[in-house]
């Protein structure tokens, strides 16, 4: 999950995760060099977060935690 300290939408999301046990991995797009560029390309030109990126290299951006746990289902 791509993410900003400052994100209030990444926080709901990763704390609705961690409520469901589902585990990611976070990665700070503004301390981790490359990881806003990915963000950019996913979205537009945006660097709009939370961003994720799955196995199957589909992406999500801002989506629920039903969107999330339904899409790992389908991973799985």
């Amino acid at each position: 999950m791509y993410t900003t300290p400052w994100c209030g939408y990444c926080k709901r999301l990763k704390a609705q995760l961690i409520e469901m046990s589902i585990s990611f991995q976070e990665v700070n797009i503004e301390e981790t060099p490359g990881a806003a560029q990915i963000v950019e390309r996913a979205n537009g030109g945006n660097q709009t977060v939370p961003t994720l990126i799955f196995s199957d290299g589909s992406v999500m951006t801002n989506p629920s935690a039903r969107q999330v746990q339904q899409k790992l289902a389908k991973l799985s």
